[in-house]
Protein backbone atom coordinates (compact mmCIF):
# COMPACT_ATOMS: atom_id res chain seq x y z
CA UNK A 1 0.00 0.00 0.00
CA UNK A 2 1.26 3.23 -0.37
CA UNK A 3 0.92 5.84 1.20
CA UNK A 4 -0.89 7.74 -1.15
CA UNK A 5 -3.32 5.02 -0.58
CA UNK A 6 -2.87 4.84 3.48
CA UNK A 7 -4.41 8.15 3.35
CA UNK A 8 -7.39 6.92 1.82
CA UNK A 9 -7.54 3.73 3.79
CA UNK A 10 -7.34 6.31 7.11
CA UNK A 11 -11.24 6.80 5.92
CA UNK A 12 -12.26 3.36 6.14
CA UNK A 13 -12.89 0.58 8.09
CA UNK A 14 -9.27 -0.13 8.72
CA UNK A 15 -8.19 3.28 9.91
CA UNK A 16 -7.44 1.91 12.97
CA UNK A 17 -4.90 -0.10 12.22
CA UNK A 18 -2.04 1.75 11.83
CA UNK A 19 -2.91 5.07 13.13
CA UNK A 20 -1.52 7.61 16.24
CA UNK A 21 -4.13 7.86 18.83
CA UNK A 22 -3.69 10.92 21.23
CA UNK A 23 -5.17 10.75 24.54
CA UNK A 24 -6.78 13.49 26.12
CA UNK A 25 -6.88 13.68 30.05
CA UNK A 26 -10.36 16.26 29.84
CA UNK A 27 -9.21 17.88 33.10
CA UNK A 28 -5.63 18.61 32.54
CA UNK A 29 -5.70 19.16 28.92
CA UNK A 30 -7.14 22.96 28.53
CA UNK A 31 -9.52 24.93 30.43
CA UNK A 32 -11.94 27.12 28.86
CA UNK A 33 -13.91 28.57 31.65
CA UNK A 34 -11.31 29.06 34.28
CA UNK A 35 -12.34 27.58 36.84
CA UNK A 36 -8.75 25.59 36.68
CA UNK A 37 -10.57 22.35 34.97
CA UNK A 38 -10.39 21.22 31.76
CA UNK A 39 -13.54 20.63 29.75
CA UNK A 40 -15.08 19.61 26.56
CA UNK A 41 -14.90 23.11 24.84
CA UNK A 42 -11.36 23.41 25.71
CA UNK A 43 -10.41 20.52 23.93
CA UNK A 44 -12.14 21.93 21.08
CA UNK A 45 -10.34 24.83 20.95
CA UNK A 46 -6.94 22.69 20.75
CA UNK A 47 -7.98 19.86 17.94
CA UNK A 48 -6.19 22.33 15.36
CA UNK A 49 -3.51 21.88 17.27
CA UNK A 50 -3.71 17.89 17.28
CA UNK A 51 -4.66 17.98 13.80
CA UNK A 52 -1.47 19.67 13.31
CA UNK A 53 0.97 17.50 15.50
CA UNK A 54 0.00 14.57 13.10
CA UNK A 55 -2.20 12.42 15.26
CA UNK A 56 -4.70 10.66 13.39
CA UNK A 57 -7.71 10.20 16.17
CA UNK A 58 -8.21 11.59 19.85
CA UNK A 59 -9.02 9.23 22.63
CA UNK A 60 -10.83 11.15 26.04
CA UNK A 61 -10.00 9.66 29.03
CA UNK A 62 -13.64 9.55 30.99
CA UNK A 63 -15.69 13.25 31.12
CA UNK A 64 -18.67 11.59 32.34
CA UNK A 65 -20.43 12.69 35.97
CA UNK A 66 -18.74 11.84 38.52
CA UNK A 67 -17.43 12.72 42.14
CA UNK A 68 -13.60 12.18 41.49
CA UNK A 69 -13.28 9.36 43.68
CA UNK A 70 -10.60 7.80 41.10
CA UNK A 71 -10.03 10.66 38.71
CA UNK A 72 -13.28 10.35 36.36
CA UNK A 73 -13.07 6.26 36.64
CA UNK A 74 -16.21 6.72 39.17
CA UNK A 75 -18.93 7.05 36.56
CA UNK A 76 -22.44 8.42 37.91
CA UNK A 77 -24.08 8.15 34.39
CA UNK A 78 -22.69 6.73 31.65
CA UNK A 79 -24.73 8.54 28.96
CA UNK A 80 -23.95 12.42 29.92
CA UNK A 81 -21.24 15.11 30.62
CA UNK A 82 -20.06 16.29 33.90
CA UNK A 83 -20.94 19.56 33.93
CA UNK A 84 -17.96 21.18 35.25
CA UNK A 85 -16.73 19.78 31.87
CA UNK A 86 -19.54 20.93 29.50
CA UNK A 87 -22.76 19.79 27.95
CA UNK A 88 -23.96 17.09 25.87
CA UNK A 89 -23.97 19.61 22.97
CA UNK A 90 -20.37 20.21 24.07
CA UNK A 91 -19.49 16.95 23.63
CA UNK A 92 -21.05 16.91 20.12
CA UNK A 93 -19.24 20.06 18.87
CA UNK A 94 -15.84 18.47 19.61
CA UNK A 95 -16.69 15.43 17.75
CA UNK A 96 -18.05 17.78 14.78
CA UNK A 97 -14.89 20.16 14.69
CA UNK A 98 -12.56 16.75 15.26
CA UNK A 99 -14.25 15.19 12.51
CA UNK A 100 -13.61 17.94 10.26
CA UNK A 101 -10.05 18.78 10.61
CA UNK A 102 -9.77 14.80 10.07
CA UNK A 103 -9.68 13.11 13.40
CA UNK A 104 -11.50 10.47 15.06
CA UNK A 105 -12.61 10.32 18.47
CA UNK A 106 -12.40 7.42 20.94
CA UNK A 107 -13.95 7.48 24.46
CA UNK A 108 -13.07 5.56 27.62
CA UNK A 109 -16.06 2.99 28.58
CA UNK A 110 -15.68 1.70 32.06
CA UNK A 111 -17.71 -1.43 32.15
CA UNK A 112 -16.14 -3.14 35.56
CA UNK A 113 -17.55 -0.99 37.96
CA UNK A 114 -19.52 2.22 38.59
CA UNK A 115 -19.92 5.67 40.96
CA UNK A 116 -21.35 4.34 44.25
CA UNK A 117 -23.30 7.60 42.80
CA UNK A 118 -25.15 5.73 40.03
CA UNK A 119 -29.18 5.95 40.03
CA UNK A 120 -28.47 1.81 40.51
CA UNK A 121 -26.07 1.49 43.24
CA UNK A 122 -27.97 4.27 45.03
CA UNK A 123 -31.06 1.89 44.83
CA UNK A 124 -29.34 -0.85 45.35
CA UNK A 125 -28.44 0.75 48.98
CA UNK A 126 -32.06 1.52 49.74
CA UNK A 127 -33.43 -2.20 48.58
CA UNK A 128 -33.10 -5.14 50.92
CA UNK A 129 -31.05 -8.20 50.34
CA UNK A 130 -31.67 -10.26 47.77
CA UNK A 131 -33.80 -8.14 45.60
CA UNK A 132 -33.32 -7.05 41.93
CA UNK A 133 -32.25 -4.37 42.48
CA UNK A 134 -28.88 -5.94 44.10
CA UNK A 135 -28.64 -8.54 41.75
CA UNK A 136 -26.81 -5.49 39.54
CA UNK A 137 -24.10 -5.59 41.97
CA UNK A 138 -21.79 -8.12 43.89
CA UNK A 139 -23.81 -8.06 47.07
CA UNK A 140 -22.62 -11.16 49.82
CA UNK A 141 -22.72 -11.70 53.56
CA UNK A 142 -19.37 -11.86 55.21
CA UNK A 143 -17.87 -14.61 57.22
CA UNK A 144 -17.67 -14.76 61.23
CA UNK A 145 -20.68 -15.09 63.40
CA UNK A 146 -22.22 -11.59 62.92
CA UNK A 147 -21.35 -11.33 59.13
CA UNK A 148 -18.51 -9.22 60.72
CA UNK A 149 -15.58 -10.58 58.32
CA UNK A 150 -15.54 -10.04 54.64
CA UNK A 151 -16.65 -12.76 52.27
CA UNK A 152 -13.38 -13.35 50.89
CA UNK A 153 -9.85 -12.49 50.82
CA UNK A 154 -9.48 -10.74 48.23
CA UNK A 155 -7.27 -7.25 48.01
CA UNK A 156 -8.44 -4.07 46.30
CA UNK A 157 -6.11 -2.82 43.70
CA UNK A 158 -5.91 0.60 45.53
CA UNK A 159 -5.27 -1.37 48.62
CA UNK A 160 -6.67 -3.08 51.23
CA UNK A 161 -10.21 -5.27 51.41
CA UNK A 162 -11.99 -5.76 48.42
CA UNK A 163 -15.46 -5.77 50.25
CA UNK A 164 -17.04 -2.61 51.99
CA UNK A 165 -19.92 -3.66 54.88
CA UNK A 166 -23.31 -1.88 54.73
CA UNK A 167 -25.32 -0.88 58.02
CA UNK A 168 -27.30 -4.17 57.16
CA UNK A 169 -24.29 -6.66 57.72
CA UNK A 170 -24.03 -6.92 54.03
CA UNK A 171 -20.91 -6.54 51.75
CA UNK A 172 -20.42 -5.16 48.57
CA UNK A 173 -17.04 -5.75 46.10
CA UNK A 174 -15.33 -3.11 45.00
CA UNK A 175 -11.62 -4.29 42.94
CA UNK A 176 -10.87 -0.85 43.14
CA UNK A 177 -12.02 2.19 45.56
CA UNK A 178 -14.99 1.90 48.09
CA UNK A 179 -16.74 4.41 45.68
CA UNK A 180 -16.34 1.99 42.66
CA UNK A 181 -19.08 -1.24 43.44
CA UNK A 182 -18.22 -3.67 40.63
CA UNK A 183 -21.10 -4.87 38.11
CA UNK A 184 -22.66 -7.98 38.46
CA UNK A 185 -21.98 -9.22 34.76
CA UNK A 186 -24.26 -12.09 35.19
CA UNK A 187 -27.05 -9.93 35.26
CA UNK A 188 -28.91 -9.50 31.65
CA UNK A 189 -29.75 -6.17 32.62
CA UNK A 190 -26.24 -4.69 32.60
CA UNK A 191 -25.15 -6.25 29.41
CA UNK A 192 -28.09 -4.43 27.91
CA UNK A 193 -27.23 -1.26 29.62
CA UNK A 194 -23.79 -1.17 28.15
CA UNK A 195 -25.56 -1.94 25.21
CA UNK A 196 -27.39 0.98 25.12
CA UNK A 197 -24.18 2.98 26.41
CA UNK A 198 -22.12 2.03 23.49
CA UNK A 199 -25.37 3.06 20.98
CA UNK A 200 -25.51 5.78 22.41
CA UNK A 201 -21.88 6.68 22.10
CA UNK A 202 -21.50 5.65 18.76
CA UNK A 203 -25.26 6.97 17.42
CA UNK A 204 -23.45 11.04 18.51
CA UNK A 205 -20.55 9.82 16.17
CA UNK A 206 -17.72 8.07 18.27
CA UNK A 207 -15.53 6.03 16.28
CA UNK A 208 -14.17 3.78 18.93
CA UNK A 209 -14.02 2.77 22.85
CA UNK A 210 -11.13 2.28 25.03
CA UNK A 211 -12.37 -0.68 27.32
CA UNK A 212 -11.56 -0.40 31.20
CA UNK A 213 -10.33 -2.89 33.28
CA UNK A 214 -11.16 -5.45 30.27
CA UNK A 215 -10.35 -8.41 31.88
CA UNK A 216 -12.13 -8.24 34.95
CA UNK A 217 -15.95 -8.04 34.20
CA UNK A 218 -16.52 -11.63 34.00
CA UNK A 219 -16.16 -13.27 37.87
CA UNK A 220 -16.71 -16.46 39.51
CA UNK A 221 -19.52 -15.79 41.92
CA UNK A 222 -20.74 -19.29 42.40
CA UNK A 223 -21.22 -19.99 46.08
CA UNK A 224 -19.49 -20.11 47.97
CA UNK A 225 -17.05 -17.53 46.71
CA UNK A 226 -13.62 -18.73 46.51
CA UNK A 227 -10.60 -17.15 49.01
CA UNK A 228 -7.43 -16.71 46.28
CA UNK A 229 -4.24 -16.93 48.75
CA UNK A 230 -1.46 -17.64 46.34
CA UNK A 231 -3.07 -16.46 43.28
CA UNK A 232 -3.70 -13.04 44.72
CA UNK A 233 -0.93 -11.07 43.01
CA UNK A 234 -2.20 -8.97 40.29
CA UNK A 235 0.68 -8.93 37.96
CA UNK A 236 -0.13 -10.63 34.63
CA UNK A 237 2.64 -13.63 34.65
CA UNK A 238 1.20 -14.31 38.13
CA UNK A 239 -2.60 -15.53 36.69
CA UNK A 240 -3.15 -18.67 35.77
CA UNK A 241 -2.80 -19.46 32.29
CA UNK A 242 -6.19 -21.31 32.18
CA UNK A 243 -8.51 -18.17 33.06
CA UNK A 244 -9.59 -20.28 36.73
CA UNK A 245 -8.78 -16.80 38.52
CA UNK A 246 -12.10 -16.20 40.41
CA UNK A 247 -12.36 -12.14 38.78
CA UNK A 248 -9.27 -11.75 36.71
CA UNK A 249 -9.28 -12.84 32.85
CA UNK A 250 -11.77 -14.92 32.82
CA UNK A 251 -12.92 -17.01 29.89
CA UNK A 252 -16.58 -15.96 29.68
CA UNK A 253 -15.39 -12.35 29.47
CA UNK A 254 -15.32 -12.93 25.80
CA UNK A 255 -18.89 -13.65 25.60
CA UNK A 256 -19.43 -9.89 26.58
CA UNK A 257 -17.40 -8.34 24.08
CA UNK A 258 -18.48 -10.83 21.42
CA UNK A 259 -22.08 -9.56 22.27
CA UNK A 260 -20.14 -6.00 22.08
CA UNK A 261 -18.98 -6.68 18.34
CA UNK A 262 -22.65 -7.03 16.92
CA UNK A 263 -23.65 -3.52 18.56
CA UNK A 264 -20.09 -2.44 16.88
CA UNK A 265 -21.15 -3.76 13.42
CA UNK A 266 -24.20 -2.12 13.40
CA UNK A 267 -22.09 1.07 12.20
CA UNK A 268 -20.44 2.00 8.86
CA UNK A 269 -17.90 2.05 9.45
CA UNK A 270 -18.07 -0.52 12.10
CA UNK A 271 -16.61 0.80 15.72
CA UNK A 272 -13.22 -0.27 17.09
CA UNK A 273 -12.21 -0.81 20.61
CA UNK A 274 -8.92 -1.47 22.55
CA UNK A 275 -9.03 -3.19 25.86
CA UNK A 276 -7.07 -2.37 28.56
CA UNK A 277 -6.02 -5.73 29.40
CA UNK A 278 -3.41 -6.61 31.96
CA UNK A 279 -3.09 -10.26 31.54
CA UNK A 280 -0.82 -13.03 30.26
CA UNK A 281 0.55 -12.55 26.33
CA UNK A 282 -0.65 -16.06 25.60
CA UNK A 283 -4.42 -14.61 26.46
CA UNK A 284 -4.23 -10.88 25.18
CA UNK A 285 -5.07 -12.66 21.68
CA UNK A 286 -8.38 -13.14 21.94
CA UNK A 287 -9.35 -9.26 23.45
CA UNK A 288 -8.17 -8.15 19.68
CA UNK A 289 -9.84 -10.83 16.95
CA UNK A 290 -12.11 -9.25 15.13
CA UNK A 291 -15.09 -10.79 16.55
CA UNK A 292 -14.28 -9.47 19.77
CA UNK A 293 -12.54 -5.53 20.47
CA UNK A 294 -10.33 -5.41 17.55
CA UNK A 295 -7.38 -3.96 19.16
CA UNK A 296 -5.50 -4.72 23.24
CA UNK A 297 -2.81 -2.56 24.72
CA UNK A 298 0.72 -4.20 24.78
CA UNK A 299 1.68 -2.74 28.06
CA UNK A 300 5.12 -5.41 27.94
CA UNK A 301 6.62 -2.42 25.41
CA UNK A 302 5.69 -0.10 28.10
CA UNK A 303 7.21 -1.78 31.00
CA UNK A 304 10.49 -2.91 29.34
CA UNK A 305 13.76 -1.39 29.92
CA UNK A 306 15.67 0.21 27.30
CA UNK A 307 17.51 -3.21 26.66
CA UNK A 308 17.57 -4.25 22.79
CA UNK A 309 17.17 -8.12 23.01
CA UNK A 310 14.55 -7.07 25.33
CA UNK A 311 12.81 -4.57 23.48
CA UNK A 312 13.23 -6.74 20.42
CA UNK A 313 11.23 -10.22 22.23
CA UNK A 314 8.75 -7.44 23.28
CA UNK A 315 8.27 -6.74 19.59
CA UNK A 316 8.13 -10.22 18.11
CA UNK A 317 5.96 -10.69 20.91
CA UNK A 318 3.56 -8.46 19.80
CA UNK A 319 3.53 -8.54 16.32
CA UNK A 320 2.76 -12.55 16.54
CA UNK A 321 0.17 -12.27 18.70
CA UNK A 322 -1.62 -9.45 16.48
CA UNK A 323 -1.39 -11.34 13.63
CA UNK A 324 -3.01 -14.42 15.31
CA UNK A 325 -5.60 -12.39 16.69
CA UNK A 326 -5.77 -10.54 12.74
CA UNK A 327 -5.17 -7.68 14.63
CA UNK A 328 -2.55 -5.37 14.62
CA UNK A 329 0.01 -4.60 17.43
CA UNK A 330 -0.13 -1.36 19.58
CA UNK A 331 2.57 0.26 21.01
CA UNK A 332 2.40 2.86 24.27
CA UNK A 333 4.81 4.78 26.28
CA UNK A 334 3.08 6.18 28.67
CA UNK A 335 -0.89 7.26 29.87
CA UNK A 336 -2.57 8.42 32.58
CA UNK A 337 -1.38 5.57 34.80
CA UNK A 338 2.28 5.64 34.81
CA UNK A 339 4.89 7.29 35.20
CA UNK A 340 6.04 10.02 32.54
CA UNK A 341 8.46 7.70 30.29
CA UNK A 342 10.97 10.86 29.97
CA UNK A 343 11.44 10.55 33.68
CA UNK A 344 11.52 6.71 33.71
CA UNK A 345 13.99 6.65 31.33
CA UNK A 346 16.17 9.57 33.36
CA UNK A 347 16.09 7.47 36.19
CA UNK A 348 18.70 4.63 36.87
CA UNK A 349 18.12 0.96 35.41
CA UNK A 350 17.13 -0.60 38.72
CA UNK A 351 15.18 2.11 40.50
CA UNK A 352 12.52 1.78 42.68
CA UNK A 353 10.34 4.13 41.06
CA UNK A 354 7.70 4.72 44.40
CA UNK A 355 10.43 5.21 46.41
CA UNK A 356 11.93 7.75 43.90
CA UNK A 357 7.85 9.66 43.94
CA UNK A 358 8.10 9.25 47.47
CA UNK A 359 11.48 11.03 47.53
CA UNK A 360 9.53 13.42 45.79
CA UNK A 361 12.07 12.71 42.77
CA UNK A 362 14.97 13.79 44.84
CA UNK A 363 16.58 10.12 45.27
CA UNK A 364 17.97 9.28 42.72
CA UNK A 365 18.50 12.56 41.46
CA UNK A 366 16.84 12.38 37.90
CA UNK A 367 19.19 13.40 34.50
CA UNK A 368 16.54 15.15 33.10
CA UNK A 369 18.12 15.47 29.41
CA UNK A 370 19.37 12.35 29.45
CA UNK A 371 15.70 10.64 30.28
CA UNK A 372 14.66 13.22 27.44
CA UNK A 373 17.05 11.97 25.10
CA UNK A 374 16.47 8.19 26.17
CA UNK A 375 12.44 9.10 25.75
CA UNK A 376 12.91 10.42 22.26
CA UNK A 377 14.70 7.50 21.15
CA UNK A 378 11.95 5.24 22.18
CA UNK A 379 9.22 7.57 20.74
CA UNK A 380 11.22 7.39 17.47
CA UNK A 381 11.65 3.31 17.47
CA UNK A 382 7.55 3.62 18.57
CA UNK A 383 6.90 5.64 15.76
CA UNK A 384 8.68 2.96 13.26
CA UNK A 385 6.87 -0.22 14.27
CA UNK A 386 3.82 -1.80 12.31
CA UNK A 387 0.71 -0.87 14.33
CA UNK A 388 -1.07 1.67 16.16
CA UNK A 389 1.01 4.24 18.62
CA UNK A 390 -1.01 5.51 21.48
CA UNK A 391 0.46 8.61 22.73
CA UNK A 392 -0.22 10.79 25.82
CA UNK A 393 -0.83 14.41 26.03
CA UNK A 394 2.54 16.29 26.61
CA UNK A 395 5.14 13.21 25.71
CA UNK A 396 4.88 15.66 22.69
CA UNK A 397 6.84 18.29 25.10
CA UNK A 398 8.85 15.64 26.78
CA UNK A 399 7.02 16.94 30.01
CA UNK A 400 8.68 14.93 33.00
CA UNK A 401 6.66 13.17 35.72
CA UNK A 402 6.11 16.25 38.92
CA UNK A 403 7.20 14.00 41.35
CA UNK A 404 7.31 16.77 43.70
CA UNK A 405 3.57 17.73 44.37
CA UNK A 406 2.79 18.61 48.11
CA UNK A 407 0.73 15.50 49.94
CA UNK A 408 -1.97 18.00 50.80
CA UNK A 409 -2.33 18.20 46.96
CA UNK A 410 -2.74 14.62 45.99
CA UNK A 411 -6.13 13.44 45.17
CA UNK A 412 -5.11 9.85 43.78
CA UNK A 413 -6.85 7.16 45.81
CA UNK A 414 -3.91 5.32 45.93
CA UNK A 415 -2.22 7.79 47.86
CA UNK A 416 -4.75 7.47 50.54
CA UNK A 417 -5.78 3.48 50.42
CA UNK A 418 -2.40 2.58 50.62
CA UNK A 419 -1.70 4.53 53.85
CA UNK A 420 1.16 6.65 51.85
CA UNK A 421 2.77 3.42 50.91
CA UNK A 422 2.03 5.05 47.11
CA UNK A 423 2.10 8.21 46.04
CA UNK A 424 -0.18 7.70 43.28
CA UNK A 425 -0.81 8.94 39.60
CA UNK A 426 -1.31 12.39 39.99
CA UNK A 427 2.43 14.15 38.92
CA UNK A 428 1.47 12.00 35.14
CA UNK A 429 -1.60 14.28 35.23
CA UNK A 430 -0.57 17.80 35.90
CA UNK A 431 -2.46 20.28 33.80
CA UNK A 432 -0.19 21.28 30.39
CA UNK A 433 1.54 24.24 29.51
CA UNK A 434 0.17 26.22 26.10
CA UNK A 435 2.20 29.00 27.06
CA UNK A 436 5.09 30.64 28.90
CA UNK A 437 3.48 32.84 31.32
CA UNK A 438 0.40 33.30 33.01
CA UNK A 439 -1.79 31.85 35.91
CA UNK A 440 -1.55 28.42 34.65
CA UNK A 441 1.11 28.76 31.37
CA UNK A 442 -1.81 28.63 28.81
CA UNK A 443 -4.12 25.64 30.33
CA UNK A 444 -6.76 28.56 31.30
CA UNK A 445 -7.36 31.88 33.19
CA UNK A 446 -8.24 30.55 36.59
CA UNK A 447 -4.90 28.10 37.91
CA UNK A 448 -4.88 24.38 37.74
CA UNK A 449 -6.60 21.56 40.14
CA UNK A 450 -3.37 20.51 40.14
CA UNK A 451 0.09 22.70 40.56
CA UNK A 452 1.93 23.06 37.74
CA UNK A 453 5.51 23.19 38.76
CA UNK A 454 7.89 26.76 38.56
CA UNK A 455 9.42 26.56 35.22
CA UNK A 456 6.65 24.84 32.83
CA UNK A 457 6.32 27.45 30.31
CA UNK A 458 10.02 27.02 29.30
CA UNK A 459 8.23 23.32 28.03
CA UNK A 460 5.11 24.81 27.15
CA UNK A 461 3.80 24.75 23.47
CA UNK A 462 4.47 28.43 23.30
CA UNK A 463 8.29 27.96 23.99
CA UNK A 464 8.67 24.68 21.84
CA UNK A 465 6.75 25.85 18.49
CA UNK A 466 9.08 26.61 15.40
CA UNK A 467 12.32 25.53 17.68
CA UNK A 468 13.79 22.65 15.67
CA UNK A 469 15.61 21.14 18.46
CA UNK A 470 12.36 20.78 20.71
CA UNK A 471 10.47 17.62 21.03
CA UNK A 472 7.33 19.33 19.75
CA UNK A 473 8.88 19.83 16.53
CA UNK A 474 10.61 16.00 16.22
CA UNK A 475 7.11 14.82 17.00
CA UNK A 476 5.57 16.86 14.14
CA UNK A 477 8.05 15.98 11.75
CA UNK A 478 7.94 12.17 12.85
CA UNK A 479 4.17 11.85 12.15
CA UNK A 480 4.10 13.78 8.80
CA UNK A 481 7.21 11.59 7.96
CA UNK A 482 5.97 8.19 9.26
CA UNK A 483 2.13 9.39 7.57
CA UNK A 484 4.25 9.29 4.20
CA UNK A 485 6.22 6.63 4.22
CA UNK A 486 3.89 3.91 6.11
CA UNK A 487 2.30 1.21 3.59
CA UNK A 488 2.11 -2.60 4.85
CA UNK A 489 2.40 -4.48 8.33
CA UNK A 490 5.42 -5.93 7.72
CA UNK A 491 8.67 -5.63 9.57
CA UNK A 492 12.30 -7.04 8.52
CA UNK A 493 15.18 -7.58 11.37
CA UNK A 494 18.08 -6.52 9.46
CA UNK A 495 20.40 -9.55 8.62
CA UNK A 496 23.40 -9.96 10.79
CA UNK A 497 22.21 -7.53 13.58
CA UNK A 498 24.07 -9.14 16.39
CA UNK A 499 24.96 -6.04 18.12
CA UNK A 500 23.31 -6.60 21.69
CA UNK A 501 23.05 -2.87 22.01
CA UNK A 502 21.47 -2.07 18.24
CA UNK A 503 17.96 -2.51 17.17
CA UNK A 504 17.84 -2.70 12.96
CA UNK A 505 14.72 -3.23 11.01
CA UNK A 506 12.72 -2.22 7.72
CA UNK A 507 9.57 -1.29 6.77
CA UNK A 508 8.05 -1.53 2.91
CA UNK A 509 8.75 0.71 0.71
CA UNK A 510 12.49 1.25 1.33
CA UNK A 511 12.99 2.94 4.51
CA UNK A 512 14.70 1.42 8.13
CA UNK A 513 14.86 2.05 11.75
CA UNK A 514 17.61 1.76 13.35
CA UNK A 515 17.81 2.80 17.54
CA UNK A 516 21.46 2.78 19.10
CA UNK A 517 20.20 1.86 22.82
CA UNK A 518 23.72 2.05 24.40
CA UNK A 519 26.47 4.35 25.75
CA UNK A 520 28.79 3.68 22.93
CA UNK A 521 28.53 5.13 19.21
CA UNK A 522 27.82 2.77 16.72
CA UNK A 523 28.04 2.59 12.71
CA UNK A 524 25.64 4.40 10.81
CA UNK A 525 24.18 2.25 7.97
CA UNK A 526 24.46 3.49 4.46
CA UNK A 527 21.20 5.17 3.53
CA UNK A 528 19.50 9.18 2.94
CA UNK A 529 19.04 10.26 7.04
CA UNK A 530 15.60 11.03 6.61
CA UNK A 531 15.12 11.87 10.99
CA UNK A 532 16.71 11.67 13.75
CA UNK A 533 16.14 11.68 18.16
CA UNK A 534 19.37 13.38 17.99
CA UNK A 535 21.85 15.38 15.74
CA UNK A 536 23.77 12.73 13.96
CA UNK A 537 27.34 13.95 11.89
CA UNK A 538 29.27 11.79 9.90
CA UNK A 539 28.99 7.96 9.89
CA UNK A 540 28.78 7.35 13.85
CA UNK A 541 25.09 6.94 15.13
CA UNK A 542 25.43 8.72 18.63
CA UNK A 543 24.23 6.97 21.67
CA UNK A 544 20.96 6.69 22.70
CA UNK A 545 19.76 7.65 19.50
CA UNK A 546 17.23 6.61 16.72
CA UNK A 547 17.38 6.91 13.01
CA UNK A 548 15.32 6.55 10.23
CA UNK A 549 16.90 6.39 6.36
CA UNK A 550 16.06 5.47 2.98
CA UNK A 551 18.25 2.97 1.23
CA UNK A 552 18.10 1.49 -1.82
CA UNK A 553 17.65 -2.12 -1.38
Amino acid sequence: MTSQHLDSARDTTDWWRQAVVYQVYPRSFADSDGDGIGDLPGITSRLAYLAGLGVDAVWLSPFYPSELADGGYDVADYRDVDPRLGTLDDFDAMVAEAHRLGLKVMVDIVPNHSSHQHRWFQEALRAEPGSAARERYVFREGKGEHSELPPTDWISCFGGPAWTRLPDGWWYLHLFAPEQPDFNWDNPEVRADFRQTLRFWSDRGVDGFRVDVAHGLAKDLAAPLRDIGTIGNYRPEDLPEDGSHPFWDRDEVHDIFRDWRKVFNEYDPPRIAVAEAWVRNSRRTAYATPQELGQAFNFDFLRASLDAPELRASIDTALADARAAGATATWVLSNHDVIRHASRYGLPDDRDEEAWLLSDGQEPVLDREFGLRRALAATLLMLALPGSAYVYQGEELGLPEVAELSRDSLQDPVWTRSGGALKGRDGCRVPLPWRREGSSYGFGSGGSWLPQPQGWGALSVEAQDGVASAPLELYRTALATRRRLVGDEALEWADGTTDPGTLHFRRSGGWECVANLSDEPRPLPAGELLLSSAPVTGDQLPPWTTVWLRTTR
